[in-house]
């Protein structure tokens, strides 16, 4: 059983902070599906939690926005047909989330110009191509 959720080499949230649930799962699992409780649906207190110093915690909020109610975080997995693995599945996906709404944001764009070799071989390529099709063309005498 995952006790604690490893989001990165310096991250792991808490079993403490973890809430788990369980009920009967609509995927697969032949005749047990309508007798295990195989469906799991784990839970993390964002906006509750320490973990995070607060500007991580801002960021993670504005990236989790529409997956964050009352600022807690539910994820839930059913694909697997035993609750252990569904488990697994649950806080490899948490971790994920957590990884990618805490991660740092892209670097801006530096634009720049093609160079003067780039743009002639562009236009020499396009005369090459307009010229193979001229060569297709029925002769118009």
């Amino acid at each position: 059983m995952p006790d604690d959720v490893h989001v990165s080499d310096r991250l792991t949230i808490p079993a403490a902070e973890l809430s788990w649930r369980f009920s009967r799962s609509s995927g697969p699992g032949g005749q047990g599906v309508n007798t295990t409780d195989s469906r799991v649906e784990l839970s993390w207190d964002l906006a509750g939690s320490d973990l995070l110093p607060p500007a991580l915690k801002e960021r993670a909020a504005e990236r989790l926005g529409n997956r964050l109610t009352n600022g807690i975080l539910v994820v839930t997995a059913s694909e697997h047909r035993s609750q252990l693995r569904n488990r697994e599945a649950a806080a490899a996906r948490l971790a994920g989330l957590v990884a990618g709404a805490i991660a740092a944001p892209p670097r801006t764009r530096r634009a720049t110009r093609p160079s003067r070799g780039a743009v002639e071989r562009r236009i020499a390529d396009k005369k090459r191509r307009a010229q193979t099709k001229r060569n297709r063309r029925p002769d118009t005498d």
